[in-house]
């Protein structure tokens, strides 16, 4: 059994991770605040401030232009990643099925000054990549969207993914459940299925990273 080097992730230590990472903006504030003040029940969808931090880094590192969001919430990570484009430049598109949740996403993108960059899209995610061009024209993704559907979604975006483009997936620990016997149906079997179908998909080269509740890192190689 690999040695286990992960420190235990008391709030504490938690909180020292956080303060050693850029801060959240005004907006960005506003948006984690209102998120949980009125969408108490589902304000764990959102994306934790580590993580609207490691988006932006990698928009900044990749050099990405174009990228994709499917699962947008309130919009924190498709603010994080706009925002770290450089000026004028790319934009981001991003595929809800939800008009109330989005909403918060809309006002908030307003406000920062990026509502321009950002093409939200309302309809079911499969829907709308299908009707993407086929073609690779994708620097980065991000998928955080519906469990069951993550295979599906994975299928479509890499074709469109450029040579090198990266895609980032949320939730692929999934509090644990994949390694749970007992779990055999659900989001959580979902998860554990889709992992097994992108580490053997030979196009993508991939990383499991335990940040949050798990996020993967997958290179288009092929």
């Amino acid at each position: 059994m690999p040695e286990l080097k992960n420190a235990p992730l008391t709030p504490e230590l938690y909180a020292y991770v956080l303060a050693h990472n850029p801060p959240l903006d005004a907006v960005q504030r506003d948006v984690v605040d209102t998120t949980h003040a009125l969408l108490p029940d589902v304000a764990v969808k959102q994306v934790p401030h580590e993580q609207a931090a490691l988006l932006a880094f990698l928009v900044r590192l990749t050099g990405a232009r174009q990228l994709l969001e499917v699962g947008t919430f309130t919009g924190l990570s498709a603010l994080s990643m706009v925002q770290a484009l450089p000026p004028g430049e790319g934009r981001l598109i991003a595929l809800d099925i939800s008009e109330e949740w989005t909403a918060h996403a809309r006002r908030a993108w307003a406000e920062a000054g990026v509502a321009d960059r950002i093409d939200l899209r309302i309809a079911p995610a499969l829907d709308s990549l299908r009707a993407m061009p086929a073609e690779p024209h994708l620097d980065l993704a991000f998928l955080d969207a519906d469990k069951g559907g993550y295979i599906a979604y994975w299928d479509e975006i890499v074709p469109r993914l450029r040579p090198g483009g990266l895609l980032v997936v949320d939730n692929v620990l999934f509090g644990g459940s994949v390694v749970d016997p007992t779990v055999t149906d659900g989001p959580g079997a979902a998860v554990r299925a889709f992992n097994e179908h992108a580490a053997k998909d030979g196009r993508m080269e991939s990383v499991m990273l335990t940040v949050a509740d798990g996020v993967t890192l997958a290179r288009r190689v092929g």
